[in-house]
C-alpha cells in the first residue's frame, strides 16, 4: 500500500468560487479579498487582516512596519522553516538564535530572556506543529523590555493555549497558505493585528507603497494614487481569496478528523520502542498541522529512506537553522550550539497527516513505521 505525504481536501466549492472569479471583473485584489480578510479576521479574533502572496512576505513587510533595520537583532528560533530567519536578513538586521525547549521544540523563554540585548527589538517566535508557545509569558518578557512580537503562526490556524489565539498578545501575527497548510490556497499568506496604525502601513506596504489599490482606483470615479513610502509586491489576489473563502467554514470539522488521525497514530506508537512523540500540552488546542515523531538520530535518514522504500510519504520538519550552508558560513554557530533544536532536527520524521487518511492507511503507516525503526535499530546493533 502506497500512502502520500499529503493530499488537499480542496473541491467543488473551490472549484465553484474560482469560476465566479473568473467570471468575474477582478483578478487581483478585490471584492473577494476585503471578504477573506474580513471573514479570517473574524476567526482569528483579530481586528484586521491583511491578505498576501506569501508567509515569506507577509513576515517580510510586518518587520517593515515596525521599523526594523540594520543594526537591529531580532530573537528568533533555529527549529523552523529558513523562511522565518531570511526575512530578518532581509531586513538588514540580525537573527539571534536561541534554543528551543526540548519537550515541544518550541522557543524556550528562558533563552529569550537570557538574548536581549540593547540592540534586541523584536521577538518572532514559531508555534512548531500546531504546538502554541507559551504566549503569556512571551508578552510579559516583550513588555518587561519593550519589544515587539511578531508570531510565525505558519503551523497554527486553528490552535489556541491558554485561552489565547495566535496574534492576541502580539503585534502580528503571520500565516501561510502553502499547498499543503491547514487553510491552503496553493500559495499564499495574511498577517493579523490588532493595530489600526500598523494594519495602515501593511496595506501600503504590500502594494509598492501605493496608497490606493487597482479597486480603490477602478471601481468608481477615477482616483489618483499617491506613493507614501517604499513598499513591495505581495498583496493577495481574488484567485487566492476565492480559494480560501469556502475552507473557513470547514475548519473546525477538518481539524476534528486531524485529531481523530492523530489521536490513533498516538495510540499505534504508545511505548512503541525507539520511537517518542512530542506532547500536546495541556490547558491548549493543537493546530495539528505535522505529524512527527523522534528517533535515534543514528538511524534516521536511513529509517527515511527505508519508509519511502515502502511507500510511505515522509518529510523532515526541521533541521536545525545552524546545520544549513548558509548559516555556517555566515554565523558563528557550530554543532553544539543549540543542543535541544539539533537534537530534534536529527531525529525528525514527519508521518502523513491529512482529512482524507484512511483508518487502513493510518495503521499501515504504524505498522511500517514501527518495523522499519525496529529493523534499522537492529541493523545498526548488529554492525557495531
Amino acid at each position: 500500500m502506497k500512502v502520500e505525504f499529503y493530499k488537499h481536501p480542496l473541491g467543488e466549492e473551490e472549484i465553484t468560487a474560482l469560476a465566479d472569479v473568473i467570471h468575474s471583473t477582478f483578478l487581483t485584489t478585490g471584492p473577494r479579498t476585503k471578504d477573506f480578510e474580513a471573514k479570517f479576521a473574524e476567526y482569528m479574533r483579530a481586528q484586521y487582516c491583511v491578505g498576501v502572496t506569501s508567509w515569506t512576505m507577509g513576515g517580510f513587510i510586518a518587520l517593515k512596519a515596525l521599523g526594523i533595520r540594520p543594526g537591529d537583532e531580532v530573537i528568533t528560533t533555529p527549529m523552523t522553516f529558513m523562511a522565518t530567519s531570511n526575512i530578518i536578513i532581509e531586513c538588514g538586521a540580525t537573527p539571534v538564535f536561541v534554543d528551543v525547549e526540548p519537550e515541544t521544540g518550541n522557543i524556550s523563554c528562558d533563552a529569550i530572556e537570557a538574548a536581549i540585548t540593547p540592540r534586541t527589538k523584536a521577538i518572532l517566535p514559531v508555534h512548531l506543529y500546531g504546538q502554541m508557545c507559551d504566549m503569556r509569558r512571551m508578552s510579559a518578557i516583550a513588555k518587561e523590555h519593550g519589544l515587539a512580537i511578531v508570531e510565525d503562526c505558519a503551523h497554527s490556524v486553528e490552535s489556541e493555549r491558554d485561552g489565547i489565539k495566535p496574534g492576541e498578545l502580539s503585534e502580528m501575527a503571520v500565516f501561510s497558505f502553502y499547498a499543503t497548510k491547514n487553510l491552503a490556497s496553493g500559495e499564499g499568506g495574511a498577517i493579523t493585528t490588532n493595530d489600526k496604525s500598523l494594519f495602515e502601513k501593511l496595506m501600503v506596504l504590500r502594494q509598492h507603497g501605493m496608497n490606493k489599490s487597482a479597486a480603490d482606483r477602478y471601481s468608481a470615479r477615477f482616483k489618483h494614487y499617491d506613493m507614501e513610502m517604499l513598499g513591495y509586491k505581495c498583496n493577495m489576489f481574488d484567485i487566492q481569496a476565492a480559494i480560501l473563502l469556502p475552507q473557513i467554514p470547514h475548519l473546525a470539522e477538518r481539524l476534528e478528523r486531524r485529531e481523530y488521525v492523530c489521536n490513533r497514530y498516538e495510540e499505534g506508537f504508545k511505548n512503541a520502542e525507539g520511537i517518542a512523540l512530542p506532547p500536546v500540552l495541556p490547558n491548549s488546542v493543537h493546530g495539528r498541522h505535522l505529524f512527527t515523531i523522534w528517533v535515534d538520530p543514528e538511524i534516521r535518514d536511513i529509517v527515511l529512506s527505508d519508509l519511502q522504500d515502502r511507500g510511505i510519504g515522509v518529510a523532515v520538519n526541521f533541521r536545525s537553522i545552524n546545520r544549513l550552508s548558509y548559516y555556517k558560513e555566515h554565523f558563528d554557530m557550530p554543532d553544539g550550539t543549540f543542543p535541544s533544536a539539533e537534537h530534534i532536527g536529527d531525529s525528525t520524521i514527519t508521518l502523513p497527516l491529512y482529512t482524507k487518511l484512511s483508518d487502513a492507511e493510518i495503521d499501515h503507516v504504524i505498522a511500517q513505521v514501527k518495523e522499519s525503526v525496529r529493523e534499522c535499530a537492529a541493523n545498526l546493533s548488529t554492525k557495531a
